[in-house]
C-alpha cells in the first residue's frame, strides 16, 4: 500500500469536488490500486488547514478544521507532502498564480496534478522540461476534457501512433447555448442568461463564448500529444457572440448545425463556429457534452466523448491522474 499525502491549492468547486471524490472513492483507490490518498493540507484565500495525519474531509468541506494564516506558497514551499493539486483560477495572460505554484512544487521534487489551463497553454515546454529535470511527475488531464480522457488515451493507448490532427467540441457552455438557440429559436442573450442561472455559464462569460477556453485546450493538446510548440496567443480564435437564431435556422434548413469547433492540424490551430452536417457525430452533441476526433496514422480516426463542463468531471480527472502516478509504482 502506497500512502500519498496531498495538498490542494485552491478550494473552490474543483478542489472541493476532489475532496468529495476522495471521501467517496478513496477505498476504491486503496483496494483496487494500492494507493492511500490523504489530504494533509488545503489552502486558498481564506487561509489554510493542515494535518499531517490527514484532514477530516467532512470538517474540511465545512471549513471547521483549525484555520492557519499560512498562505498557498508557504504551504507549497514548507509543507510535508508528496503531491500538490493546483485548482486555483488563473489569469489567461500570465498563467498566475498557478504558474508559480506549479514551478515551486516541481522544483522541490513534488508531483503535481492540475486542472489549470493557463500556465500549460502559455508555458508548456518550460514546465515539462522542469518536470523532466527534477524527476517530478506532472499531469494535467483535467485541464482539457473534464471527464473526457483525451491526453491519457493518446499517451497510453495510442502510444505507437503519430497524431495527425485533433478537432472537436471542447466547451460545454458554448455547446449548451448553441443547442438551445437552434432547438428553440431563442436569441443568444436569453440563452446566455439561462445558462448563467443554471451555473453553466459564468457571470462574465467571455472566457467561454469568445473561444478562449477552447483555444487554451487545443494549445495544450497540440503541444502535449502532437509535438507542436505554440502558445495560446498563436491561435486564430472566433467565438459565438455573433451567431443568431436566423443563422442557425438557415443552417438547419440546409442540413447543417452550427458548433464551435476547435481544430489542430498541419501546425495550425483554429477555433471558430463551423457548419456540421446533421448526421455527423459532432452534430449529435447536445447540451454540455464535448467530443473529440483524433486522427492517427495507424489506427485511423478515434472519437471520444463525455461531459466537459462541471467540477466533479474535472475533479474525477484529477483523481485518476493521482492514482495513475502512484499505481505505476506498484
Amino acid at each position: 500500500m502506497k500512502r500519498v499525502d496531498i495538498i490542494i491549492i485552491g478550494f473552490g468547486t474543483v478542489g472541493r469536488g476532489l475532496a468529495t471524490i476522495i471521501r467517496k472513492n478513496g477505498s476504491l483507490a486503496r483496494d483496487r490500486f494500492g494507493v492511500d490518498i490523504r489530504i494533509v493540507g488545503i489552502a486558498d484565500l481564506r487561509g489554510s488547514m493542515m494535518d499531517s495525519d490527514g484532514l477530516d474531509i467532512d470538517d474540511a468541506l465545512e471549513w471547521k478544521c483549525e484555520i492557519s494564516p499560512v498562505n498557498s506558497i508557504e504551504l507549497i514551499s514548507k509543507g510535508e507532502y508528496d503531491l500538490m493539486v493546483e485548482t486555483t483560477p488563473s489569469d489567461v495572460t500570465t498563467g498566475e498564480p498557478a504558474f508559480t505554484h506549479i514551478k515551486t512544487a516541481l522544483n522541490l521534487g513534488k508531483a503535481v496534478v492540475t486542472s489549470n489551463k493557463g500556465p500549460i497553454a502559455l508555458y508548456y515546454r518550460e514546465l515539462m522540461e522542469l518536470s523532466e529535470r527534477t524527476g517530478s511527475p506532472f499531469r494535467f488531464e483535467a485541464s482539457v476534457g473534464g471527464a473526457m480522457p483525451i491526453i491519457n488515451l493518446i499517451r497510453d493507448n495510442l502510444a505507437g501512433n503519430q497524431i495527425l490532427g485533433i478537432k472537436g467540441i471542447f466547451n460545454g457552455t458554448c455547446n449548451y447555448i448553441l443547442t438551445r438557440m437552434a432547438e428553440e429559436g431563442l436569441p443568444y442573450e436569453y440563452v446566455l442568461s439561462e445558462a448563467q442561472s443554471l451555473g453553466i455559464a459564468e457571470a462574465d462569460p467571455s472566457y467561454d463564448v469568445d473561444g478562449i477556453d477552447t483555444a487554451e485546450k487545443l494549445t495544450i493538446l497540440a503541444n502535449a500529444v502532437m509535438g507542436m510548440d505554440i502558445a495560446y496567443h498563436d491561435v486564430s480564435v472566433e467565438g459565438i457572440r455573433r451567431i443568431t437564431p436566423d443563422t442557425l435556422k438557415l443552417a438547419l434548413d440546409k442540413g447543417y448545425v452550427v458548433k464551435l469547433i476547435g481544430e489542430a492540424v498541419n501546425g495550425k490551430i483554429e477555433v471558430a463556429p463551423r457548419l456540421v452536417p446533421r448526421d455527423h457525430p459532432f452534430a449529435l452533441m447536445r447540451g454540455t457534452l464535448n467530443i473529440a476526433e483524433i486522427t492517427t496514422d495507424l489506427s485511423g480516426p478515434i472519437t471520444v466523448m463525455g461531459r466537459g463542463a462541471g467540477a466533479i468531471e474535472a475533479a474525477s480527472a484529477i483523481f485518476s491522474d493521482i492514482i495513475s502516478i502512484y499505481r505505476s509504482e506498484q
